[in-house]
């Protein structure tokens, strides 16, 4: 079967040179597939299967162009990239990953806050300019914070126990009900966890009913000097009021593990309520928050490592596989 893969990188180069998949015509391609793409007629007409990333964005212009269109596999676990309707609508299945590195998600996240709250950035700054004051780096222990995690999918769960055993106190707050972190952490009302955290952390499929979940709203119910951690989407927090806290103070610091395409273009790659969102003002105060001491900002790192990107990679063929076999695995529609 005919595909092309998009969005290549070097990263996921070895994984196709340690396995064979003589199944698949698969043409590979290191951009995204968009709008502004131009493919051959013979792409466009033999194609049966999309493997994109969230780079890659799948409207009805883009889609309609291939005549054969079976199925899309995209290698995230969110899908607000690509046009559901129309695929629903032309019966072509499209599949997410499940699995998304929950170890490794969890792990960067607790790096954030250790970055933040010992203040590396501030002493690596200094150290570069030969000018060093240990008063300015005194920073504070995680043992008896409370952390509130915003979503209860198996990451927050994950980082939960990390927290757990610095001795940290564990809020949770999310749409829905999960048994295991009843176990772990204390489930409570969103404005209750607003309001009682001393670190706040997101990670959460972003959705248009979640859009700008944190806003200035949410910033004035939560404690002076508090920490904001997002390895989720940039689109669940007001850039705006989460730099106006960060100058007034309101906010210590801040992580956000960006996707690439948020800031490096400078436009959001994500369509709400069937229209692409411009962010240009986000880039401008990304600009800003990139020069603010208290503040990391990374290109979507979290997920990051040689096992993650193996795993999905795997787990991405084995969808395709079911999928012609009439076992639809981590199907959205």
């Amino acid at each position: 079967m005919k595909m092309l893969f998009f969005d290549l990188r070097d990263s996921e180069k070895d994984f196709f040179n340690n396995n064979s998949f003589t199944d698949f015509d698969i043409t590979f391609k290191k951009e995204a597939l968009t709008e502004k793409s131009k493919l051959s007629s013979e792409e466009y007409t033999n194609t049966c299967i999309l493997c994109v990333y969230r780079s890659s964005i799948l409207t009805e212009k883009v889609l309609s162009r291939f005549k054969n269109l079976r199925i899309i596999a995209t290698r995230s676990h969110g899908f607000t990239h690509i046009d559901i309707e129309y695929c629903i609508k032309n019966r072509i299945n499209v599949f997410n990953v499940e699995q998304y590195g929950e170890e490794a998600v969890a792990e960067f996240a607790l790096g954030v806050i250790i970055y933040l709250t010992r203040k590396i950035k501030t002493a690596m700054i200094d150290i570069r300019k030969e000018k060093i004051n240990p008063k300015l780096y005194e920073g504070e222990l995680l043992n008896k914070k409370t952390i509130g995690i915003i979503g209860c999918g198996k990451v927050g769960l994950k980082l939960a126990k990390i927290a757990n055993f610095f001795e940290m106190k564990t809020l949770v707050s999310s749409y829905k009900e999960s048994p295991q972190f009843e176990k772990v952490c204390n489930v409570v009302p969103f404005d209750t966890l607003l309001s009682q955290s001393d670190i706040i952390y997101l990670h959460m499929p972003f959705t248009t009913e979640n859009y700008q979940i944190i806003g200035e709203e949410e910033f004035r119910k939560m404690k002076d000097e508090v920490y904001i951690i997002n390895t989720s989407s940039i689109e669940l927090i007001n850039l705006e009021a989460l730099y106006n806290n960060l100058i007034s103070g309101k906010v210590k610091g801040a992580g956000l593990d960006i996707l690439e395409s948020d800031y490096a273009k400078g436009k959001s790659s994500v369509n709400i309520g069937g229209e692409t969102m411009s962010s240009k003002k986000n880039h401008k105060i990304t600009e800003k928050l990139l020069d603010m001491p208290n503040v990391l900002i990374t290109p979507h790192l979290a997920y990051n490592t040689k096992e993650y990107i193996n795993n999905v990679l795997a787990n991405t063929f084995n969808n395709i596989r079911d999928n012609i076999k009439g076992i639809y695995t981590n199907r959205i529609c």
